[in-house]
């Protein structure tokens, strides 16, 4: 039975309740101690006790102290919503769910418990429990706009557009004719309601009721797009030609416009003369826009294409747009389209050089902007990877220079071909002399950081990235980019340290890039009552679609493979996990007798000890030194990283299920991508879990079924299940059946699975990639054939680029093929390349 309090001590814990609401959490566990020295089981003061206490950090105490506080009140409301509370805490969302259902079997009414248990439903996408906690706080509270909103939405996600469209229209009833113009709030749910008929399917009713709203919604553009839209899907074409007229009136630039024009005016994929006819139209009448000369040149060829082309350069050239090149850049793709355009701007150049040469500059001193930008296109032209030619880009560039020595632009371009070229380390040099011509901007100190990561100057980064984070951050500059969730800067070093065999540190990079998505997710909480307060409902529903698939999201799928890839060296190169060693020295403690082996890892591990000891006394150090010279102390208690150089996390006991962690939601959210599937089906035959392996196989054929590596995946798969013992653990025996069979499909049993290989080589013999992959496979079956004179000789061919050669150079390294004459004869391919210039 709950213990009732005094007056005074009633008085008492609603100041506990108050101090912590305000944070002072000293304060009110030193009321709660004192309610309890007279009432020890009170269980509600126990709970508010226990609330503060995880509060402060001590999660299990507090856990322990809210059990301790049900023991003594079972039926409390109070003692159940701290529970579910404690749990929000710990984001284990389905037991928080829980406790708040058991408050409210005590206390049906509690709006904060309703409020706190309908946001994590809708957090955890439970529709059905949504609307019916939803509606229970309508009922209580039906004057508040915002608590309609809320089963209009709960309605809409579940699918039940019809339900959602009466809840708003019976609150609209209730206010029709009382609104004022400038409610925002009303126009943006009468909008919202328009979207709701509009999904439903009956775009007929959907644009009546837009033009119902039309007069006095103050979000004219979404109107305007929404009425052409419906239009057009009617067939009411020639209002809808107006819709998109009156939308591009307004914003010439926007693509989208021009399409659904075109469509609305039945011009055909293939009828690209009248196409041209409505973009000449806009090109005359709005002189300064882009979109209606840029987009021609995507569908015109010949002589229309040279004379739309050599309009749209010219103008750009002379005007001196610097990004000339990156909006024609797709073109290149075609290359007749590639060849034109290179002819107009050589043109170009000729004919400057001839004025130069007559004297015809008007003897003006200052370099004329069509000739510099003329040459800063060529240099672009012969640095792209369709037409790269490193002496014809730096001869261009470097003319360039001659005019404008001091343009930023120009100098940032000599750092992009050299890394193109394949030297890193002047890429970044000459990256950080571009940076040094203007240090306000911030764009020119990212790139310098990027290039300087690229060429594995870690250290030099983050000094440079220094330059623009906030001196008194904890952590110093690198705390403040994990704060600041900087990304591009996190998923760049972590593939620095990877490719030095610096697992710890790739690893910990990579698990703050987890850590960032998981707070996205988090996010949303915040968002769920704000959206609902200011009425934004269209944003919150496209943002709760944007979560929904957040893990497709390409950094994401960058890091998930990167650190799938890092646990995988561990299996295949445990030493690493002592910390970081060349490829090169990783493949000699390999090759190692076992005793030798175990002796040398011991070493390594007690010498990897002994860094981290130091690195960690250094910072303690410098961290000392810092408290003693600040002026001000830190009120605020940090967590200290007990892992900082991410020993721990290289040295786990089951890398692949960590790996399996990753992979998770990379198939679930991104499994169109070849990538996720090769990666899926590396770890999944590793865990010998061999139907999800064959899985991620047949998806790959489905998806590439000429790339080279779905080949190599073919045969790993087929040998692998022909080395199956009889007693293979399954948990059926038609699982097995089914296995089989699957695997039948894929190749034959009876197959030679060698022979298929070297047949697979010798039809494929003139491709780069496919001979790289036979070769691997050739090495599962002979791994004493050191022969690689086919990959030599393929270096011959013309296409080969500077990343190819690399991925040769590291299969020889796995291979352990000495390397000597593959590094000359790529050396003399790409002499500027740093990579085949190093002695092992």
């Amino acid at each position: 039975m709950p213990t009732l309090l005094a007056s005074k001590d009633a008085a008492l814990f609603r100041t506990v309740v108050k101090c912590y609401e305000q944070k002072q959490y000293k304060k009110g566990l030193k009321a709660c101690d004192q309610i309890l020295r007279k009432n020890p089981k009170h269980g509600e003061t126990l709970a508010m006790k226990g609330l503060i206490t995880n509060s402060l950090g001590k999660t299990e105490e507090a856990f322990a102290i809210a059990k301790e506080a049900l023991k003594y009140d079972m039926k409390s409301h109070v003692c159940w919503h701290v529970y579910g509370l404690l749990y929000k805490s710990e984001k284990n969302y389905e037991e928080s769910i829980k406790a708040y259902k058991m408050a409210l079997r005590f206390e049906p009414d509690s709006q904060q418990i309703l409020r706190d248990l309908a946001l994590l439903q809708i957090q955890m996408r439970n529709y059905d429990g949504l609307v019916e906690t939803r509606k229970t706080i309508l009922q209580t509270r039906p004057q508040l706009r915002q608590n309609w909103t809320a089963v209009a939405i709960a309605y809409h996600l579940g699918g039940q557009y019809d339900e959602a469209e009466k809840v708003l229209v019976k609150y609209e009833s209730t206010v029709e004719g009382k609104v004022p113009k400038w409610d925002t709030e009303h126009w943006e749910a009468c909008l919202y309601r328009n979207r709701i008929i509009a999904e439903s399917g009956d775009t007929e009713r959907a644009l009546e009721h837009l033009e119902t709203i039309a007069k006095n919604c103050l979000d004219k553009v979404a109107l305007l797009e929404s009425r052409a839209e419906y239009l057009l899907k009617l067939g009411r074409n020639e209002d809808a030609q107006k819709a998109y007229r009156a939308l591009l009136d307004r914003n010439p630039e926007q693509r989208a416009y021009y399409t659904g024009l075109e469509k609305a005016m039945g011009i055909e994929a293939d009828n690209r003369k009248e196409a041209k006819a409505l973009y000449d139209e806009y090109a005359s009448k709005f002189e300064r826009s882009d979109a209606p000369r840029r987009i021609p040149l995507d569908f015109l060829d010949g002589d229309e294409f040279r004379q739309a082309a050599d309009t749209y350069l010219q103008a750009k050239l002379k005007k001196g747009v610097p990004s000339t090149f990156a909006n024609i850049r797709a073109l290149y793709a075609d290359t007749a389209k590639r060849e034109t355009i290179f002819d107009l701007v050589n043109s170009y150049y000729e004919s400057q050089k001839t004025e130069v040469a007559s004297g015809e500059s008007n003897g003006s001193s200052k370099p004329s902007l069509f000739r510099l930008w003329t040459l800063y296109f060529l240099t672009q032209h012969y640095d792209h990877y369709r037409t790269r030619n490193m002496d014809k880009a730096l001869e261009y560039l470097n003319e360039a220079l001659e005019l404008a020595p001091e343009t930023v632009e120009l100098h940032m371009t000599v750092a992009r071909v050299y890394k193109h070229a394949g030297d890193l380390q002047k890429a970044a040099q000459k990256m950080d002399e571009a940076r040094n011509l203007d240090k306000s901007d911030r764009y020119i100190n990212t790139k310098t950081a990027k290039y300087q990561l690229r060429n594995d100057q870690n250290d030099e980064a983050l000094k440079t990235m220094s330059l623009f984070t906030r001196s008194e951050a904890v952590g110093g500059p690198l705390g403040d980019l994990l704060e600041m969730q900087c990304v591009w800067y996190i998923a760049e070093d972590a593939e620095s340290y990877l490719r030095q065999n610096q697992l710890g540190l790739a690893l910990k990079r990579y698990q703050s890039l987890w850590t960032i998505f998981e707070v996205w997710t988090e996010d949303q909480i915040d968002f769920h009552p704000f959206s609902l307060r200011k009425g934004q409902i269209r944003a919150y529903i496209d943002m709760l679609k944007w979560e929904d698939t957040l893990r497709s999201h390409p950094m994401f799928s960058r890091a998930a493979l990167g650190a799938i890839q890092a646990y995988l060296k561990l299996i295949d190169i445990p030493v690493l996990a002592q910390g970081a060693m060349a490829d090169g020295e990783a493949a000699k403690y390999e090759s190692m007798p076992d005793a030798d082996r175990k002796r040398a890892m011991k070493k390594a591990k007690k010498e990897a000890q002994k860094a981290q000891e130091r690195a960690a006394a250094h910072a303690v150090a410098k961290k000392e030194e810092k408290n003693k010279n600040a002026q001000v102390a830190d009120p605020e208690v940090k967590k200290v990283d007990a892992d900082p150089h991410g020993i721990q996390l290289a040295r786990t006991d089951k890398p692949l299920e960590e790996a399996a962690k990753w992979l998770k939601p990379l198939l679930e959210n991104a499994p169109e991508h070849l990538e996720t599937q090769l990666a899926g089906f590396e770890v999944q035959l590793r865990r010998r879990k061999w139907t999800l392996a064959l899985q991620c196989l047949n998806k790959a054929i489905e998806l590439a079924p000429e790339d080279p590596r779905v080949h190599e995946c073919k045969i790993r798969m087929r040998h692998a299940v022909n080395l199956l013992s009889e007693d293979e653990e399954f948990k059926a025996p038609e699982s097995r059946d089914a296995l089989l069979e699957g695997v039948e499909k894929v190749l034959s049993k009876d197959t030679d699975l060698s022979k298929c290989n070297e047949d697979f080589l010798e039809s494929n013999k003139n491709s780069f990639a496919h001979v790289r992959s036979a070769l691997r496979i050739r090495h599962l079956f002979r791994p004493e054939e050191k022969d690689v004179s086919i990959l030599l000789s393929t270096l011959d061919d013309e296409n080969i680029t500077l990343t190819d050669a690399v991925e040769g150079l590291k299969l020889l390294h796995a291979l352990r093929v000495d390397e000597k004459e593959y590094k000359e004869k790529a050396a003399s391919k790409f002499p500027v390349a740093k990579v085949f210039k190093k002695t092992q």
